[in-house]
Formats: structure tokens, sequence, C-alpha cells
């Protein structure tokens, strides 16, 4: 072992040591992260014995979801506070980069209603600040029309002292926000530039036992990623730094969990405090982490007129007693680490845990007698991003792909797909999408009899005529992409529906493989992918989505395909199969 690993171990033990002094006994035993799968950013309250929290999204939709737990284990996702283009309008479709969007969000409860604060990022005019109220955080249709604000900077936090609203930002400044009006109070006090990490920001507020701490996030959400504090008798400082700061972090050490930071402090029912934050299993290679920033849990010791001691992050974690095991939360979302089940079956809903990369064209999936239809895009999941000659295939106005969180390090997902497509190009299948330049696919496509690109090439109109049908795998991302590959698709599992799969090898490969739904025993592993290619780069603030698409591949005018490339998506299934919790453990 290194001598600096040997030295992080040591001060790891004196502040277990420490901790449990104050702490006098822990008696709970649970596993990290408690919300697997991208989510980044939580913030978390504490209503009537009922945990909530919300976690960013970036320009994925629907945004912005709220999720529910008695016991702080279980974890069920009952609404979006985001999840209406009404909301916004023309706001997600005027976004050009993969990593604009609602930015980090504070969640907190007040007279009776439901608050959200949040900024959107990558339009026209700037910085979008947005303020969503609900009575009912059960109900998508209970989130109103938010309040616009502009501020300046990101990652907002609300506080309500002496009948006033304040909003602290990054860079750590505070500022007064009408909430019926959206004005802010001019000019921004500044409260405290932390303690010299780069990225001061994540600001949260808290007042307790005379005291108004003010704790952040510094070092950028990388390795050096860090959360610490200060407080002071006023709400406008002058702040002082608690002199051990920080408070929590992973950096410099060799554990798995890394980019510890940017975290949220609440209360159980019985007065114990806890805490989220955002972490990536990834250990300090930071090279091979798909599900991206994931919400973790510790306990917190926060004696009065002291400052909080908060647990460091580890994948088995010892801590307060838990509330008991309790699944009965209200809502028709999933929990998040429940399987999929979804036949799709003739009036039901597009579950609530299946999102879009922006909102989605009008009518372009629909729940039918044959399952999930996708009516295709011109631009496929890579498309033109950031083009400005071709916006039309940017994927701007509505990409034709919808997935899931990866929320297990080891899983299995399905999908039966029935596909009749008419002119080349057509093209319907799965993918490991990260974002739309950090993506592994399978596809079934029509292609020129003669063809062997990833691409129809154009050809003379009687060539064109002769086609076949063909499996398609091709990946992009962050590192060496494998050679895409075309295998034509055995006859006979034309008859009727395929079956495409997409499993993880080990905790650092994907296979992507098809057969015939009526003998998916007799499957064929079309392609094998690294798990680097969907971490980071492009996507180092979101994580991996599994799910499905249908493309024409750039066929047809404007946002419209030719006709005759619906695909049809019925069985979807998936299931987790390990969750990594060190380098070496899985449970």
């Amino acid at each position: 072992m290194k001598f600096s690993s040997l030295v992080n171990v040591h001060m790891t033990l004196l502040v277990s040591v420490a901790s449990s002094a104050v702490v006098h006994s822990f008696n709970s035993t649970y596993y990290n992260p408690v919300l697997p799968g991208w989510h980044s950013d939580p913030s978390c309250t504490q209503v009537d014995g009922t945990f909530f929290c919300v976690t960013s999204t970036f320009i994925s939709f629907p945004g912005l979801p709220i999720y529910a737990s008695k016991d702080l284990i279980n974890w069920k996702l009952v609404s979006h506070t985001w999840n209406r283009e009404s909301q916004l309008p023309g706001v997600s479709w005027n976004t050009t980069g993969q990593q604009q969007g609602m930015y980090a969000a504070t969640l907190r409860h007040h007279d009776g209603e439901f608050y959200v604060i949040c900024v959107y990022l990558g339009v026209p005019e700037g910085i979008l600040g947005v303020v969503f109220k609900s009575k009912d955080p059960f109900s998508d249709e209970a989130w109103g029309d938010p309040v616009i604000f502009h501020p300046k900077s990101i990652d907002p936090d609300i506080f309500w002292e002496n009948g006033k609203v304040y909003v602290a930002t990054q860079s750590i400044i505070l500022q007064e926000l009408d909430l019926d009006t959206g004005e802010l109070s001019q000019p921004p006090v500044s409260l405290w530039n932390g303690t010299g990490g780069v990225w001061p920001e994540g600001p949260h507020l808290y007042k307790k036992d005379g005291w108004y701490y003010l704790m952040i996030a510094e070092g950028g959400t990388e390795l050096g990623h860090s959360i610490t504090i200060a407080r002071s008798r006023s709400i406008t400082g002058p702040y002082d730094a608690y002199e051990n700061n920080p408070i929590l972090t992973n950096r410099g050490t060799d554990e798995y969990f890394q980019t510890v930071g940017h975290g949220d402090l609440f209360q159980d029912a019985a007065g114990n405090w806890w805490g989220m934050c955002l972490a990536t299993r990834s250990g300090p290679e930071w090279e091979i982490y798909p599900m991206g920033r994931e919400t973790v849990l510790f306990p917190v010791t926060w004696d009065e007129g002291e400052w909080p001691v908060l647990q460091p992050v580890r994948g088995k974690m010892s801590g307060w007693k838990l509330p008991p095991p309790n699944r009965d939360v209200p809502g028709d979302g999933p929990f998040n680490s429940d399987p999929d089940v979804y036949d799709f079956e003739e009036g039901t809903r597009i579950p609530r845990n299946l999102v879009y990369w922006r909102v989605p064209r009008e009518g372009a999936f629909s729940v039918t007698t044959k399952g999930l239809q996708i009516v295709p895009s011109r631009n496929n999941l890579t498309g033109t991003p950031l083009s400005t000659v071709t916006p039309e295939l940017s994927g701007q106005q509505g990409l034709s792909f919808v997935g899931r969180r990866q929320t297990d390090t080891l899983f299995t997902f399905s999908v039966d797909l029935a596909f009749n497509p008419q002119q080349p190009g057509q093209e319907a299948g799965v993918t490991v999408f990260l974002t739309q330049v950090n993506h592994i696919d399978l596809g079934v496509v029509l292609l020129p009899e003669n063809s062997n690109s990833s691409y129809p090439s154009r050809r003379k109109r009687e060539e064109e005529a002769k086609t076949k049908l063909a499996f398609r795998f091709r990946a992009e991302g962050t590192g060496v992409a494998p050679e895409p590959k075309i295998i034509a698709g055995p006859k006979h599992w034309l008859d009727g529906p395929i079956r495409l799969q997409i499993e993880t090898a080990n905790a650092t490969h994907y296979n992507l493989a098809a057969a015939s739904a009526a003998d998916p025993k007799a499957s064929i592993i079309i392609g094998t992918a690294p798990a680097g290619l969907v971490s980071g780069g492009n996507g180092s603030f979101v994580g991996s989505l599994v799910g499905v698409y249908a493309t024409c591949n750039g066929a047809g005018t404007g946002v419209e395909c030719p006709r005759g490339g619906n695909a049809y998506f019925s069985r979807w299934r998936y299931v987790g199969e390990g969750q990594y919790i060190s380098e070496t453990e899985v449970i």
C-alpha cells in the first residue's frame, strides 16, 4: 500500500473514532448509493415522517424528479417538477448543449407547500431561474408554472427568515427574492469565498442554535470535490470558516467512492441528522463510471452550538437507527431499485421512470395495441449536435429515444421489437445512452443490398430497390470505440418480433445481443463495448440511460421521416443483477 494511502487510512480511522465518541453508538447498517444510477446534486427534506429528494436532470425530460421514502432506503419516484412543455414553452428546443438544462436544485417545505428552486442553462437570454410550488408532491399536475427570476449564477438555495425569502447561489452570494414577481434585490451580498478550492457552489443555509450555518461544495465536481462549512450570527455575515474543513471529502484517497460533495442536511422524525450528497463509483482512476454521479446517504452528528460531523462516505455504512422498512408510499411511480416489467398494454401510461433527451415531439411516443409506438426522428442518436447548418438534425426538436437510468453495476435489459421498415436507412434498436456523442447502439436497419457501411450511400435507383434487413452495432464516446459491425439477420427471425438485449459482461463492458423473440435462448452477441465510452467526457455531469430509439438516419425533410418506419416495442424488462460497493464487493 502507498504511504499516502496509509496516511489516509490512519486519518479516516481517527475521524471515525472521534465521530463514534460523539455519536455514542451506531446501530444501523446500509449500503450506498441509496439512489443508484444518475442522481446528481441531491437536495432533501423530511415532512411528517416522509423524506423527499430532488436531483438534477440537465436536458433530460421530464426533469427534476421527486423521490419519496419512509425509511431512507426505498425511494419511490412520485412526480417530476418539470413535467409539461407548457411550464417553460420553447425552452427545451432552444437548448443546444448536451449538459445544459436544469442544474442543481434545492427542495424545501414551507407553510404547507413544497418549493423546488433551480436554474436552467442554455437559453439565449442567459441563466433562467425557476421556482416551482406544489401542495401535493405526489402529483405531476400539482406542480404549477414556475415563477421566473434572473440570477447571475447557478445552484440556488432558498431560505425564509423574518418574512423575507433569500436565495444564495454559486460564488456564494445572497439576494432577496420576491416570489410573486421574481425580482431579486441588488446588489448581491457576498457571504463567503470558501476555503480556497475552485468553484465554491451548491450553497445551503441552515439556522440552528442561534447560528446561520452555510454549507457549500468546493473543488469542482471531480476528484477534488468536497463539502465545507462556515457560520455567522447574522444571515448576511460575516461568516467564519470551520477550522477543520472540509467536513466531507474522499479526495486524495484510494476509496471506490470518489467526487464526494454537493450535499444537503436534514433531520428524521426522531431528530437525528442525516445528509445526502453525490458520489461517483470510479475509484481514484476515475475512468469507468457509466452511472455518473449518484446519491449517497451519511449520518451526521450535530450537537448544540457545535459544528456538524459528517461520517465519511463508503459503500457499507453504519449510522443512526433507520426508520423501519416501509414501502407504503403514495403515488404510481416505481421504486428506483425495482426491476422494470412493462408490456405497454393499450390504455396504459408510459412509465414514470422513462425519460427523453429534451422535450419530445408531439405524437412521437404512444402506447398502442402493438405496444410502445415510436415515430422515428430524422436525426439518429448522434445527429449533428450544435450544428447551425442542419439544426433539424441536431436533436433539439425531438430525439426519438426513451430510456431509464442504469441503476445497477450489473444488469440485463431486453425488449421485443416489431419493425417493418419500408425505406433504406430506417432503423430501430436499443442503446446505452449518455449523450448524443456518447452512446452504444444495436439497431435493426434496412440497408441497400451491397452496403457494408454504417450509413447507406447514394446508389442508382435500381440498386436501391435491393435491400436487406440487418443488425448494426456501432458506438462512440470517450476513448477508442469498437469498429461498427453489420450482420444479416437470419431470415426465420423476421417472421415475428426480435428480442434485443443489453447486458453487462462485467463491470467494465456491455454485450449487445439479438434473438428471435420466439426463441430467445438462441441469441447472438452482435457487439461488445467498453463502459468507458459512456463515462465522463462530454457527459461528465450526467449518467447512462438504457432504452430504445427509432430513426430514418437523415432521410426526409425538415423534421419528418419518410413513411413506414414506425417501431413497436413490447415486453420491456430491466433486471439488476449486482451492485458494486467497492472494487471487490458486490451485493
